[in-house]
């Protein structure tokens, strides 16, 4: 794993998301002119709490308790490098299946972050989005994470998705039950057509996906969009996962060369 190549900035004050001088972007996040190095959009799969907490004799709650406090650091760094679109992993269709007492743990952590921060992040510009389905949360529990869509929907600065009670085969089949509900015929569905009827349709696709807690798998996260993503995996779990990780993670992809495919002018085929 690279280190990074210059030394961390200092840590930034409340103003850290200032939205960037020069926006070029008509919609959504405002994007400053920033270098092809820096990815545009940063996913991240927050893993290794429970194994955080167990390494400290503690309960797996704590660990997912200190995870969610790790968020607030995380966006800062990211919003000291200027990334506009950052989406988070907090909980897969697949968790229902833990065990009981770890869900209802699980289900109370979103309203202790939006108590936390909606705040911070609606006066520093962040618009929170939700991926994935509402329904089967407490009803107090999307009351309040549509009051925080609402309120933040025209903020410009950074957006902010959090895939709760998300899978990525789960957003296909609704894409796909959304396609033939608006009876668009088989001939004129392209990949344009099911990238808009996913849940991310006005987000660009993942430059970036960080794993934490050293495991080498997607875990059916953003499946569609990850198609050419740079992925990058890391030992820290979660809630140690700092500004130096977040450092050396922009610093391995800025390191990468991206052919989406396709050779680069002047660049022999492989051997």
């Amino acid at each position: 794993m690279q280190a990074p190549s210059t030394s961390p900035p200092a840590r930034p004050n409340l103003q850290l998301l200032q939205p960037p001088e020069q926006p070029i972007a008509a919609a959504g996040p405002a994007v400053a002119e920033r270098p092809a190095s820096t990815p545009l959009h940063v996913a991240i799969i927050m893993d290794g709490n429970g194994r955080w907490a167990q390494q400290r004799g503690l309960g797996r709650q704590a660990g997912h308790r200190a995870g969610t406090e790790n968020i607030r650091r995380v966006l800062e760094r990211l919003g000291e490098h200027r990334i506009p679109y950052i989406t988070l992993f907090a909980f897969s269709t697949e968790n229902w299946g833990r065990p009981r007492h770890e869900v209802r743990g699980l289900m109370r952590l979103p309203g202790f972050f939006l108590k936390r921060e909606i705040k911070r992040l609606h006066a520093n510009g962040v618009r929170l989005r939700h991926l994935g389905h509402l329904d089967a949360l407490e009803p107090e529990l999307q009351r309040q994470v549509r009051e925080a869509i609402e309120l933040t929907r025209n903020n410009t600065t950074m957006t902010l998705s959090v895939a709760f009670n998300y899978g990525g085969r789960r957003e296909l089949v609704d894409a796909v039950r959304r396609i033939t509900a608006a009876g668009i015929p088989s001939d004129q569905i392209d990949e344009e057509t099911i990238g808009a009827h996913l849940d991310t349709a006005d987000l660009p696709d993942p430059d970036l996906i960080i794993r934490t807690g050293g495991e080498m798998r997607l875990s059916n996260f953003l499946l569609w969009q990850a198609a050419y993503a740079e992925y990058y995996s890391t030992a820290a779990y979660w809630p140690d996962f700092g500004p130096t990780e977040v450092d050396a993670a922009l610093a391995a992809y800025a390191a990468r060369r991206r052919r989406f495919g396709v050779l680069p002018p002047g660049e022999d085929e492989p051997g």
